[in-house]
This record gives structure tokens, sequence and C-alpha cells, in this order.
């Protein structure tokens, strides 16, 4: 995919870490273009993902050197990330390339989830780094819409560089035209669930990607949906550190609904339920939270 290439914009300011994430990229787009010729690429594809996978935890323990060396304090937690994706994610893609014996459909999805979860990783938690964005917690925990309102647009600026209007803060349901539906699910270290219906418009998600990745990533409905959703997991992780609060997120469970499913689940009832417009599209944002009660003896 010629047209995926590093954009400045992406840069944080430390050359050793921004000639990376470069380099990254250029390896992606080399790769989307092997894959399209599917049986002559497979064993070319196999060593590229394998020299990808080593590059990305050569940068991983760069950029953590760096962090240390001016003393970051959001070193552990940064970390922690890396790690994450390393153990998790990588580890499921990798499952997933083998059992289909590196298929152009299974190449495919390994590189729009990576180049999906690098853009929103750089956009947020390499870009507080420097203090290119929002590092700091702005707001007490609420269930006010305007606060979460606000905070949303925030989380949004800092990661889309976009500004949020909120539409209703009562979003009743209303179809918005074709769109991705996604469900997250997060677990916090003081027992309550945490559960966001997100829906974006195709052209919010199309144009926010192709504004990232270049033109030609817009054309490809594939990598909109899978980088959008690694994009808006990274989102939803800066919208929770604005709030002030000890408790840890864990993401237990990321889901890809139909807009039938997604209508299904927002009539069990979301108490915060907003609808928002871009000057790309219409984006809602449903949260719903519950404490899972204990067993007795626990």
């Amino acid at each position: 995919m010629r047209n995926l290439m590093w954009n400045e914009k992406f840069n944080i300011g430390v050359e050793v870490v921004d000639k990376a994430h470069a380099r990254l990229f250029r390896m992606i787009g080399k790769l989307m273009d092997l894959a399209g010729y599917e049986m002559d690429s497979q064993n070319a594809c196999k060593e590229n993902i394998r020299f990808l996978e080593d590059y990305t935890m050569t940068h991983f323990s760069e950029e953590e050197a760096y962090m240390r060396s001016i003393r970051f304090k959001g070193y552990h937690k940064h970390k922690k990330l890396h790690d994450e994706f390393r153990d998790n994610t990588l580890v499921s893609l990798k499952k997933y390339l083998k059992s289909s014996d590196y298929s152009p459909m299974a190449v495919e999805h390994f590189l729009n989830v990576m180049v999906g979860w690098l853009t929103g990783h750089i956009m947020v938690e390499d870009q507080a780094i420097m203090g290119n964005v929002t590092a700091k917690s702005m707001y007490e925990e609420t269930t006010d819409t305007l606060v979460v309102a606000d905070a949303v647009n925030q989380a949004m600026k800092d990661v889309f560089r976009l500004e949020a209007e909120l539409v209703s803060g009562e979003y009743n349901g209303r179809s918005i035209r074709n769109g991705y539906y996604y469900r997250l699910c997060y677990d916090r270290d003081n027992g309550e669930k945490v559960q966001l219906l997100m829906g974006l418009e195709e052209q919010l998600a199309r144009r926010g990607v192709g504004m990232m990745l270049g033109l030609a990533a817009m054309q490809k409905p594939e990598m909109v949906r899978d980088a959008s959703a690694q994009i808006l997991e990274q989102f939803i992780h800066h919208f929770g550190k604005l709030f002030k609060s000890d408790a840890e997120y864990q993401l237990s469970k990321e889901e890809l609904l139909t807009k039938d499913e997604f209508r299904e689940d927002f009539m069990t009832r979301y108490p915060i339920s907003l609808l928002f417009e871009t000057r790309l599209g219409h984006f809602i944002f449903c949260v719903r939270r519950w404490e899972v009660k204990k067993r007795k003896g626990e």
C-alpha cells in the first residue's frame, strides 16, 4: 500500500522515536503491498512479519529507555501498554495467522490491527511523553452529561484533532447513516464494570482514518473497520485518564456489532447516551457501569 506513509503530525519531537515510527509505517506499507500477491508472497509475508515484530519490540525497548532517561512520570503505565500489546494482542494475531496458514485475509487483518494500534498509541500515549496532549486528570468522576461531554470533546481534540459538539444529551437511538458499531467492556480493580457502546458514521470513520493514514486507506473498508477499533480503544483509554480516580481500567472484551445488534443492546438502557457532531460526521457515545456483587465468604 504505497500511499500508507508517515505523517509528520505524528512526530513527538524525539528523533530516535520519530524515526522508528516512520520506519514501522514504511514496513507495514510494504507488507500490505506484498499481501496482494497471495500465494507467491506467503513466505515473504512470514519473514517480513517476523522482522516487523522484532523491530516493534526493539522500538518499545528504545522508547522505554528514553522515558526512563527523562524520568517520565507515566513510564510504568506506558510500559504496561507495550507489555499488553506484546503479550495479548500480538499473541492473538499470530495465532490467527498460523491457524489460517498466513492467508491473505489473515495477513491483511494483522496489518490493519497493527497500523490502527500504532496510530492510536502514537497519537495518545507517545504524544503524552512530551506533553503534547492532555495528560492530567481534569474531571471528578460523575454521571453529569455536560462534564462527560466536555471530557469526550477534550479526548477527541487530543486524539483526532477534532472538535466534538454535543447534539443531544439524551440520544434516543435514532439511526445515523451507515456506520461502524463497537461495544467495549472494562473491569476496574475496585470491582466495578464499565460498558461503552459507540457508533461512528461511516464517513467519519473513513475520513478520520484517511486523515491519519492517507487517502488510500479511506478506500479499504476492512482497514477502516479494524484500524478504527484499535484507535477507539486508545481513545477510550485516554478518555478514562481525564477523570480523577485511583481505580485502574482493564479491557475485558471488545466487539464489532451490526446495526441491529447495536440497537438491541442500546434498548437495554444506557444512563449516559450522547450524540455528537464533528466536521467529519456524527458519533454516538453511551456508557453504563455497575458493581459486581461479591459472593458470601469472598
